[in-house]
């Protein structure tokens, strides 16, 4: 779980861009998008054509 502690005299908006830089690189986000149950057909031909580069490159 993300978490950030905002100091005294820290704003608001840097808190929050620390928090989305951790969210970021805990790969929260995209976790949470390859286990939504509906997936729109963008983001399924997105998926299908990294698939496709990948097993032409092996």
């Amino acid at each position: 779980m993300t978490q950030v502690l905002v100091g005294q005299n820290e704003g608001i908006d840097s808190a929050l861009r620390r928090f989305k830089r951790q969210v970021s690189k805990a790969g929260i986000l995209t976790e949470v998008r390859r286990h939504r149950h509906f997936e729109t057909p963008i983001e399924k031909r997105k998926r299908k054509e990294i698939a496709r580069r990948k097993k032409r490159w092996r």
